[in-house]
């Protein structure tokens, strides 16, 4: 190959111009790092065109709603619970002193000091009284009864600010963006650590809620990336130390490991990209793919060279048939993670593409610096290869003796003599795998990227115990805009003008407007109708009577203050609230049942609706005299037209997600939503599961398409579709074995599950390539299938166990890292990379023993010599 050997030479005789410009191109690349940008939010895991996201969006907007920290304070001490003076004026204490917090809305901050306590005034009935329910802290265990008292008469209060055992309460506190959670949860943490100096340990807080657990992972996961990446870098170098004994030869496959992902993530970071949770991982994922070419050639060179002789002739021997095997393996890898482009998550997008990017980069620098770095080497630092000190004759021998060519040799006497045995065996379990696969479950939830000892998932289990639910998803009702009612609107409107010799004023007035009419629209054309009432005192009548029009229809468009309405609200909720998979639902009914008992006496049977739509009207205008008026439009919307279900869930898992939308949808099946009426779904923990799913089909699309392209580049490698199917043998057996197994210990498959797709298409095909290119070209030398074998398990065996024990056992510190998600990509990075190189050495031999004719197999295209 005239390129191959064009670049192999030059790197060679100008080996310092190479150092020097890859050395060059690594410090521009760093250069950019500083600038970088951290985003943690999973809601960018969906585009910012998502029809979901953009109504997430929306909704937050319309209903003023914001990204929630949820503080919670357990007292499981006193026989009162937290309702005793010294919790309740810690309570108070804390809420005002996080309201003085930058980033806190302090107006929507949700606590006993800054709610209201809603009573009937006695002295005059029908008259309702809003008074803070805790304006101070009680300090009288009777003063603690009293706000007991209140809480449990309240519904929208009762397992919502206090837990129905009285012995948890929380603190709701809204924050301007999801990015400044962590720093609150620090500022927080540092306020309770002062309140609580001094007091007894009765009382312990709690932090919890989705944009807490996402900021903190955000932070931890560049701790974590600043530890375990070097840390594994350091386990790589030790292993291939301990295989080739030069320190210096082996300096030159970490330099290219570090100038792959130093030059990939500057140019992502110089692209304008932010980090991610997805691209945080390029440095973890490309390291191990970034060495297994060095060390190939390290350990053919490694055979090859004799001291005293030039390294040029030994590396242009390497190189010269593993070129092309190491170019299709790390093109192969490529095709895995770029095929990640076709996902429609944006974030998966761009790691797939960088991560190909620093392949096919790294495999550039293995042929360019690795042979500058060997020839710049002195002869005296050759010698001291550990292989070389003895002669050759004695090293090989040596090699020969050692623990890894016994238990290779044996390895390949137990392919051959127990193939048949090894094929059923190995089919056996490629079903059991498929059963796996069967047993998979698609699950996610950010706070379980932390382990089960972390404060974050501590405080999840601990207020989820107590209370309905830390985790928010809203249900969303909305009546259409009615072009037909808008039009009939604008018809009367002119028949009436006509009528009263108006229509030319009429015509200049309703000219704006035009169907479908909004609810701003009516408001507009009301004022302007009572505006050319006042001015035109000759015809104030007939302007009236169209304003009465005008407001009928307004009286309609409230729509979710009708009996019908909130009848088929009212039934939705309940059934909401006899679930098991839901906490508690607050709604518009809670508020209005809550007002209009107060109104009509205050006895429990008066918790209803009210019966007309003048009455509901007439009760939430009673409640906008409360001190939080504002709170109504978390609820409804101003014009009445859309409301909301404020469902508290106690877990946020995918599944429990669905399982809540299933639900609903079962209901709405047989209770249909009312005419005109739609639903949609909202809330973080819905957002969550829409992005879990896109990405689940989208891995799925992409790891088959991908399969195909790579059973294709294997067809063209090889030049034979019997080569090509059977370098996809231990791709396919890796991937139904680790899958398999992911479906059997049970393993949710989340988002590094999916991701290591890519990473099990790569590095199990590239062992199967170096195997068989090296098959074909030794059996081409010896025309014997015995001597093929025997030579096989020297050298490139020793090769590929080498490559998969640096890279699995390199990997281990992954294992002790504090997030789930380094754990899974470490312990599965490991079992890709033992399984693949297994199934190569073991299934690959029994399966091309048992095929006849070895010479129509491995056609004699061109004669090769093999050296030994």
């Amino acid at each position: 190959m005239a390129p191959a050997k064009w670049i192999v030479e030059q790197s060679m005789q100008q080996a310092k111009p190479v150092l020097l410009s890859i050395l060059l191109l690594v410090a521009l690349a760093a250069w950019q790092i500083p600038s970088l940008s951290v985003d943690t939010d999973p809601e960018n895991m969906l585009p910012h065109d998502q029809p979901e996201r953009l109504f997430h969006d929306q909704v937050k907007q319309r209903f003023s709603l914001y990204d929630m920290l949820v503080v919670g304070v357990v007292n499981q001490t006193d026989p009162n619970g937290i309702y005793n003076p010294q919790t309740l004026a810690l309570l108070e204490r804390l809420a005002q002193r996080i309201k003085a917090m930058d980033g806190v809305i302090e107006q929507d901050l949700m606590d006993l000091s800054s709610v209201d306590n809603i009573s009937q005034v006695e002295a005059e009935p029908g008259t309702i009284r809003f008074q803070w329910l805790m304006q101070t802290a009680p300090t009288t265990q009777a003063g603690a009864e009293q706000v007991r008292q209140a809480v449990e008469r309240l519904p929208l209060l009762r397992n919502t600010l206090v837990s129905g055992d009285g012995q948890a309460a929380a603190i709701y506190i809204p924050i301007t963006a999801k990015s400044e959670s962590y720093r609150l949860s620090q500022q927080i943490e540092a306020v309770i650590a002062e309140l609580k100096t001094g007091s007894d340990e009765s009382n312990r807080f709690y932090m919890a809620g989705l944009p807490v657990a996402e900021d903190t992972f955000g932070v931890e996961m560049f701790i974590q990336m600043a530890i375990s990446a070097p840390l594994a870098g350091l386990m790589i170098f030790v292993l291939m130390w301990l295989f080739f004994r030069s320190l210096l030869l082996i300096t030159a496959p970490m330099l290219v490991a570090m100038a792959a992902v130093i030059i990939t993530m500057g140019l992502l970071i110089g692209q304008g990209f932010t980090v991610h949770i997805m691209s945080s991982m390029i440095p973890i994922f490309l390291m191990p793919i970034a060495v297994v070419d060095s060390v190939h050639i390290l350990s053919e060179f490694a055979d090859r060279y004799k001291p005293g002789e030039k390294p040029q002739a030994a590396l242009r021997q390497v190189l010269s048939h593993l070129f092309s095997p190491m170019l299709y393996t790390s093109v192969t890898s490529a095709v895995g993670f770029a095929s990640l482009a076709f996902t429609p998550i944006p974030p998966v997008q761009v790691f797939g593409l960088h991560v190909a990017f620093g392949i096919l980069l790294a495999f550039l620098l293995t042929v360019t610096l690795l042979p500058a770095f060997i020839v710049s080497l002195s002869p005296q630092r050759l010698a001291a290869l550990k292989d070389h000190r003895l002669s050759a004759e004695e090293g090989r021998q040596a090699e020969q003796s050692g623990r890894m060519a016994r238990m290779l040799w044996r390895i390949g006497q137990f392919s051959l003599g127990r193939a048949k045995l090894l094929i059923v065996l190995f089919t056996l379990l490629s079903g059991l795998s498929v059963y796996g696969l069967s047993q998979i479950q698609i699950n996610d939830n950010p706070v379980r990227w932390f382990k089960q000892d972390h404060r974050l998932r501590i405080a999840d289990e601990v207020m989820n115990r107590h209370f309905p639910g830390t985790y928010d998803a809203y249900l969303v009702l909305q009546r259409d805009a009615d072009e037909d009612a808008g039009r009939i609107l604008l018809h009367q409107l002119r028949q009436r003008a006509d009528s009263a010799g108006l229509s030319s004023a009429t015509a200049t007035l309703l000219q704006p407007y035009q169907v479908p009419l909004q609810a701003e629209d009516l408001d507009r054309l009301a004022l302007a109708l009572d505006d050319a009432a006042f001015a035109d005192a000759e015809y104030q009548e007939q302007w009236l009577a169209m304003l009465d029009l005008v407001e009928a229809e307004q009286g309609q468009r409230s729509y979710f203050l009708s009996p019908e309405a909130l009848n088929y609200l009212q039934g939705l909720q309940q059934f909401l609230d006899d679930s098991e998979l839901i906490g508690k639902s607050n709604s518009l009914v809670t508020l209005l049942k809550t007002v209009y008992r107060e109104l009509q006496g205050g006895a429990a049977e008066d918790y209803q609706l009210p019966p007309t739509q003048a009455a509901a009207a007439q009760t939430l205008l009673s409640y906008q005299s409360s001190h939080r008026p504002d709170d109504l439009w978390h609820l409804v919307t101003v014009d009445y037209n859309a409301t909301l279900l404020w469902l508290q869930l106690n877990s946020g898992d995918n599944q429990e997600m669905v399982r809540v939308v299933g639900q609903v949808q079962g209901y709405i099946d047989t209770h249909p939503l009312p005419a005109g009426v739609s639903l949609n779904w909202a809330g973080l923990t819905y957002i969550n599961l829409v992005w879990q799913e896109q990405m689940v089909s989208g891995m799925l699309k992409s790891l088959v398409s991908a399969f195909f392209m790579v059973l294709l580049m294997m067809v063209l490698l090889f030049r034979s579709i019997r080569l090509g199917l059977l370098a996809m043998l231990p791709l396919s057996v890796t991937i139904l074995f680790i899958y398999g197994l992911i479906g059997f210990v049970g393993k949710d498959y989340d988002m590094p599950i999916a991701v290591l797709s890519a990473l099990t298409l790569g590095l199990s095909v590239d062992f199967a390539i170096h195997f068989l290119e090296r098959c074909r070209a030794i059996y081409r030398s010896t025309g014997s299938w015995p001597a093929t074998v025997n030579a096989l398990y020297q050298g490139p065996a020793r090769a590929i166990s080498r490559n998969a024990t640096v890279v699995a056992i390199g990997f281990t510190p992954l294992l002790f890292a504090p997030l789930v998600p380094y754990i899974t990509v470490g312990f599965f990075l490991a079992m890709i990379m033992l399984v693949s190189a297994l199934v190569t050495l073991i299934l690959l031999p029994a399966v091309i023993h048992l095929i006849g004719q070895k010479s129509a197999l491995f056609p004699a295209v061109k004669q090769e010599k093999y050296h030994d």
